[in-house]
């Protein structure tokens, strides 16, 4: 995920890419060389540097860690996803970050979207009228290959969940930043065909605050990949995604999209199967956020509402 990283930041104004550092020494002497820019021995000397911004881009199981001492020695930080890997390591963030006056934003990239930020609008102005039932189904197809390179992968220290908290996780961002907050009625979670220790299938039944039911259905086992979908229903019109690009819109009963298609598994068969655009909307976010006060579309209190249901949905399954 660096190098789409690498790119964003290439590609965003007033942002200059200025080094590297990895555990792996090779691995940042190869990136270094890509970009022409300084390898660091450690992490730690990276951030004795005067760069502003650091990019976090380990195994999830590092996040927390990572994300704080650059924090405390003065960065702000673009985090990948998952922010962490539960609710109190995410809100130890968030108070490192408020203490330090340092900003975070947490990567979902697809916020950016000109169909999400549309019907996030819509829904503010209750152009759906009452909201019913609130959807979203990630049913995406991961080869054993997959968890096999890297060796972190699957593994509850590092990767702190399969289906949802690693592959799902945008997906359950989009949906609460859509909708909003939502309580866990119900939720099973199992391993169906990975040899891995974290759920590749997992199903939640939700409340949300504004009254509407919803299901979550996620797996990283059924071949060859669907697009995500998210369904916003209510009882004057309806928003269909297919990904982060709209399906269906209904307002008021009046159909302003209809664009019904076959599935492009996509990124729901291979996690790199995207480019770098959403990615440079949000550094390029971040940027303008530390140099003129622009507001953060995802900050640290943001990028807790995602762990913090996934969190909840684990906890009902026991």
């Amino acid at each position: 995920i660096a190098h789409f990283h690498a790119d964003a930041i290439l590609h965003t104004e007033n942002a200059c890419l200025c080094g590297v550092a990895d555990a792996n020494t090779v691995s940042a002497a190869v990136f270094a060389e890509t970009y022409g820019v300084k390898p660091y021995d450690t992490f730690d000397d990276m951030l004795a540097s005067d760069i502003d911004v650091v990019c976090i881009c380990t195994p999830s199981g590092l996040h927390a860690e990572n994300a704080i001492t650059a924090l405390q020695a003065g960065k702000h930080v673009v985090l990948e996803k998952p922010m962490a890997l539960c609710v109190s390591d995410a809100e130890r963030i968030k108070k490192t970050a408020d203490t330090s006056g340092r900003l975070v934003t947490v990567i979902s990239q697809l916020r950016f979207s000109q169909d999400i930020q549309h019907v996030k609008k819509l829904v503010e102005e209750n152009a759906f009228g009452k909201l019913v039932l609130c959807d979203l189904y990630m049913k995406y197809w991961r080869d054993p290959a997959y968890y096999a390179n890297g060796g972190w992968k699957g593994t509850k220290k590092m990767d702190g969940g399969g289906a949802l908290m690693n592959q799902g996780i945008h997906g359950v961002d989009l949906l609460l930043y859509l909708v909003g907050d939502a309580a866990v009625r119900a939720a099973t979670t199992k391993t169906a065909f990975h040899d891995i220790e974290v759920e590749d299938v997992a199903l939640a039944m939700l409340a949300f605050d504004n009254g509407a039911d919803g299901v979550i259905e996620a797996s990283t086992c059924t071949y060859n990949g669907f697009e995500r979908k998210i369904e916003i229903l209510g009882t004057d019109g309806c928003a269909v995604f297919r990904e982060n690009t709209l399906e269906k819109l209904i307002v008021q009963g009046k159909t302003l999209v209809d664009n019904a298609r076959e599935n492009v598994a996509g990124t729901a068969s291979d996690p790199a199967a995207m480019d770098s655009l959403g990615h440079t909307l949000q550094i390029r976010n971040l940027v303008n956020a530390v140099l003129t006060g622009e507001e953060l579309l995802i900050d640290a209190k943001e990028g807790c509402r995602a762990v913090a249901l996934i969190e909840s949905i684990y906890k009902q399954n026991g």
